[in-house]
């Protein structure tokens, strides 16, 4: 009788939410072809690697991994896909043990190709075209929905427009059965995740507004997040509508980049600090209620862009500390990325004056989080628990995303829990 080897294969992946729910994506269709999923560092007869290209360290990482992962496995079959793969295809292509890169356009074809290259057969992949439709699985409370991929905006500092490519997005109507089959696993929480996810409904006549407003509709699903959305895609009707009672929480996830005109200006931005910090007060007026819970605001900042003098980056400091006063501060040193306008200047900041900077922004970040907390002491509050058992104790997140933790209670897992913080 012939017996055929079951395949055993890893997934590494580095970056961002969306590169995580392609994995998942990508992990939940190999199983179904018959793949075992294990640890990398359980002999694994494949593995696929989605790569990270948002600074020069994410590319120098991906590229390690691939490297240790051959070293170890030498019998192995590498994979790449991925924002690093497709800017730098040549590079992983002539790494030892790497037998197929896949580029931005040609995520549909990682299943069937894994499939012939170690099983002989083909897959059962479809033409997706240049969309690649993904949300993550496996775990029990939470799942991110790719909505959008690609960018047109062309920021000064960032190649992810040349990694990820144009603005699109599949039509509302093929989202609405992802999020469906994700209620259909008795997962409570999605959140929408893309490049540019604001954006949506660039090539199919639809807009953001549209989508969130079908997807409030969903059975089974009773919380949403918005993974990141650009201050100007985040219209005040947009903000009207999710404040007046749908399943879409007081959590924002926006990108600052520089809380200086100067720099805005130089990085190619599409707003000022005044326009920001309008945006910032209107959704905490249409949200706060008095002994409510307050909003979480996630911000990103680069710092060191070039150009940025001791002074402007003070303007920065002191516009997240007495203006935009955030919950947490997602702190990006500037990364010189070939091929980008920013990349070219003359005024390059020294990397010891970044990683001061970066330092004083950490040191912030944990003071306003801190009070961020402080101030919601006392508020009622639900908790959405995770099935981690973590010595004893399990935790879970506040619709405004404080983390809770507690004894640990399977009856609670998955379950969304009344609680005073």
């Amino acid at each position: 009788m012939l017996v055929t080897k079951i395949m055993r294969i890893a997934f590494i992946t580095l970056g961002c939410k969306l590169n995580y729910a392609e994995t998942s994506t990508y992990e939940r269709e190999l199983l179904k072809e018959g793949f075992e999923a294990v640890q990398w560092n359980k002999g694994a007869d494949v593995f696929l690697v989605n790569t990270c290209t948002v600074t020069e360290h994410s590319d120098k990482k991906s590229r390690n991994i691939i490297r240790k992962l051959h070293r170890q496995n030498p019998d192995a079959k590498i994979f790449v896909t991925g924002c690093s793969a497709q800017l730098r295809r040549a590079d992983y292509e002539a790494i030892e043990g790497v037998e197929r890169v896949f580029g931005a356009t040609e995520k549909s074809q990682v299943v069937p190709s894994i499939k012939e290259k170690t099983m002989g057969t083909a897959g059962c992949g479809q033409d997706l075209g240049t969309f690649f439709p993904a949300y993550s699985s496996g775990e029990r409370t939470r799942s991110f929905l790719k909505v959008q991929d690609g960018c047109d905006y062309k920021c000064h500092y960032c190649t992810v427009p040349y990694a990820r490519g144009e603005s699109r997005n599949i039509p509302i109507a093929e989202i609405i059965p992802q999020a469906e089959a994700i209620a259909a696993e008795g997962i409570k929480e999605i959140v929408l995740t893309g490049v540019n996810t604001g954006d949506f409904g660039k090539s199919t006549g639809e807009s953001f507004y549209d989508l969130i407003k079908q997807l409030n509709d969903v059975d089974g699903i009773e919380r949403y997040r918005i993974s990141s959305i650009e201050p100007n895609l985040l219209t005040e009707e947009m903000i009207d509508w999710i404040t007046s009672g749908t399943k879409f929480l007081p959590h924002y996830h926006i990108p600052l980049q520089s809380g200086c005109d100067t720099i805005l200006k130089e990085m190619g931005r599409r707003y000022d600090t005044a326009a920001f910090a309008h945006k910032i007060q209107y959704i905490r007026e249409k949200t706060e209620k008095a002994g409510g819970p307050k909003v979480f605001f996630g911000i990103d900042v680069i710092v060191g862009f070039p150009g940025e003098t001791d002074e402007l980056f003070m303007e920065t400091y002191n516009f997240l500390k007495d203006v935009v006063r955030p919950a947490f501060i997602h702190i990006f040193p500037y990364s010189r990325r070939a091929g980008t306008p920013a990349a070219e200047r003359k005024d390059q900041v020294q990397d010891s004056v970044k990683t001061k900077r970066v330092q004083m922004l950490e040191e912030l970040c944990e003071k306003l989080h801190n009070e961020f907390v402080e101030s919601n002491k006392g508020v009622a509050e639900k908790v959405l628990f995770e099935s981690t058992d973590r010595k004893g104790m399990m935790e879970g997140y506040t619709g405004n995303y404080i983390r809770i933790s507690q004894p640990f209670d399977p009856e609670l897992i998955g379950k969304i829990v009344d609680i005073t913080i």
